[in-house]
């Protein structure tokens, strides 16, 4: 019989966050610190307003591109937190979260043999969707002395004649660093005089802490030449809604929605009025979870350095990156290690890129009460190995 399977597809590794995760759910008394999920409930007008629509009925298909509702409420919320206004109709696709709407963009966009640089450590999904789009990724390692910022002159020395496309993670999961004002000045610059493009994942961009999020978008000229993604997930605690929405230019957009056509059909149409109901009355909510997560972050990234880890601070998302290569352990070892000796789980540096190595994901996505006990696990376990 020969052979069923794909090579491309074989030859893709598979996520490096999940492997623990396997173990502590079956392991009495362990502590996850890897997952990246909200530990509020979604609120509760939102899920109310996902019960009615069931109630009424409302269990069709909606558009393929999405509820015209939602696609409105889209716009008014670029609008008002970006000044960009795009066209609901023609401008916004929306999908099963953002990781889809990641997908179908490099489908859209990359031929075979273009290039997409992927600034890691990153989100796992963006390599494998470039090589599943037929495209090549060129890595840029970020660097802990930049605080993990894209730079210019590492983007100049990443692009060829074959670059086409630009992937902008920030704010970074997992290193929760940020680009602000002044640093992507320069990079969009440097974007519209090579003629490249942009897809911009501001999955995060509500969970800053102390700075704004600025979207690259809003830069003169950008907007033509960027695929703004984003969802419902980390903001409003949706994660298993499973809703995302993209922003950009028309003919991109059409030949996403095309690729969404054939492949999704349209994405929940419950989750879709909840989400209306999430943009229309979830500021205060989102401002609350902000809040709860500051709190976590400042007393994490205090602990870790109490405890004699070298860590940056992080001013997006929810998780820290902490350096523990002075324990002379690999990032998978210190991992593995942790979770057999002390009962808690995170995710080696090494998951989200090479570069990654010497560093460990920390989610603070959990309870105050869930990460005192973990990190004094942690510190009990730093102490041990740094006498050994």
């Amino acid at each position: 019989m020969r052979n069923p399977l794909s090579k491309v597809v074989v030859e893709i590794q598979p996520s490096g966050i999940r492997k623990f995760f396997d173990i502590v759910s079956e392991m009495k008394d362990a502590i996850s610190l890897g997952v990246g999920e909200p530990d509020f409930d979604t609120p509760w007008h939102i899920r109310e307003e996902g019960i009615y629509s069931l109630e009424k009925g409302r269990t069709f298909y909606t558009s393929n591109a999405g509820l015209k509702e939602l696609k409105l409420e889209i716009s008014y919320y670029l609008k008002r937190r970006y000044g960009l206004y795009y066209n609901p109709e023609r401008e916004t696709i929306v999908t099963v979260g953002g990781s889809e709407a990641i997908d179908i963009a490099l489908r859209a966009m990359v031929d075979p043999g273009d290039e997409v640089l992927i600034p890691q450590p990153s989100y796992v999904s963006y390599l494998p969707c470039v090589v599943l789009a037929g495209g090549k990724p060129v890595v840029i390692e970020l660097k802990a002395e930049n605080e993990f910022r894209l730079t210019k002159e590492q983007l100049l020395d990443a692009i060829t004649d074959k670059t086409k496309v630009l992937i902008m993670p920030f704010p970074n999961n997992p290193t929760g660093a940020i680009m602000e004002y002044e640093d992507l000045v320069d990079i969009a610059k440097i974007i519209e005089e090579k003629d490249i493009f942009v897809i911009s994942d501001e999955i995060y961009s509500e969970l800053t802490y102390g700075k704004k999020h600025v979207s690259i978008a809003e830069f003169p000229g950008m907007k033509d030449r960027t695929i703004l993604i984003n969802g419902f997930s980390k903001s409003y605690a949706m994660t298993g809604w499973r809703l995302g929405y993209a922003s950009g230019p028309e003919n991109i957009i059409e030949q996403m929605v095309k690729i969404h056509q054939f492949a999704i059909m349209c994405a929940p149409t419950t989750s879709q009025y909840a989400a209306v109901e999430a943009l229309r009355n979830g500021d205060s909510d989102v401002e609350m979870m902000r809040d709860a997560y500051d709190q976590r972050r400042r007393f994490l990234v205090h602990a870790l350095r109490e405890m004699g880890l070298d860590c940056f601070e992080p001013y997006g998302a929810f998780y820290v990156f902490p350096c523990i290569q002075s324990l002379g352990m690999t990032s998978e070892e210190f991992a593995a290690a942790l979770l057999k000796e002390e009962k808690v789980a995170v995710v080696p540096g090494t998951a989200f890129g090479d570069c990654g190595e010497g560093f460990l994901r920390i989610s603070y996505a959990y309870s105050i009460e869930n990460l005192k006990v973990a990190l004094e696990r942690m510190e009990r376990f730093v102490k041990k190995h740094k006498r050994i």
